[in-house]
């Protein structure tokens, strides 16, 4: 694998200094060049082609078990280990289901409040109508939650916040730019803390249906 390696790099770095990293001798690794290919490498460039050829035929979907399924139906005998090994080695991956994230739970007896805004997305003046919603956005740790709110007159952003949690303190701490106050339906039942964080700022908590965004205006 190390003189591998150095066959590669050796257009970008120097034999010796590759060499001399890696504890392997120049001449054994020009002796390894001079070698003819083994029986085991021939078979693996040939192997190769066809988990490539089986790889693009599906649209760079299928993964090392199904590859090595379709191989086996070919009537090829291999291993799944070496035809994992072969794909990494030429860089070729399977495409992940896109995972699904249920942010919405509208089973519960918690209070409601009134839609009083009743899908009037436009008002007339900025600052006098919210919308908050939370999303989720995969990551390689989990899920991570967006908070986000928007004026319904410029529909500009005024604020947002982050957390790996779907509670009450992550509408909370949405609109932190303008100190002020949300909050959103997620997957856990809708908050029935105290709305005094609300209050303070001059802000009501108005729901439309499930399926709508959560709305907020300020005292009049």
């Amino acid at each position: 694998m190390k003189f591998a390696f150095i066959a590669e790099q050796e257009v970008a770095f120097s034999v010796s200094a590759m060499c001399q990293a890696l504890g392997v001798t120049r001449s054994g690794y020009y002796a390894w060049k001079r070698r003819p290919p083994s029986a085991s490498s021939k078979a693996d460039a040939q192997l190769a082609v066809k988990v490539t050829a089986a790889h693009r035929r599906n649209r760079g979907i299928y993964g090392s078990p199904r590859i090595h399924r379709e191989l086996r139906a070919q009537g090829v005998r291999v291993g799944k280990k070496r035809v994992e090994r072969l794909m990494r080695e030429n860089g070729l991956k399977g495409r992940q289901k896109k995972r699904f994230c249920c942010s919405t739970d509208s089973r519960h007896s918690l209070p409601v409040a009134p839609n009083v805004l009743d899908r009037n997305f436009n008002p007339t003046g900025p600052n006098r109508a919210w919308a908050g919603d939370v999303t989720y956005i995969g990551t390689e740790e989990g899920w991570l939650y967006l908070a986000v709110i928007l004026d319904l007159f410029s529909r500009r952003v005024v604020g947002w916040s982050v957390s790996p949690i779907n509670d009450r303190n992550l509408a909370l701490q949405a609109p932190q730019q303008r100190h002020t106050r949300t909050a959103a339906q997620g997957r856990r039942p809708p908050s029935h803390g105290p709305r005094q964080p609300l209050r303070q700022r001059g802000l009501r908590d108005r729901l439309a249906q499930p399926w709508l965004h959560r709305q907020h205006e300020p005292y009049r």
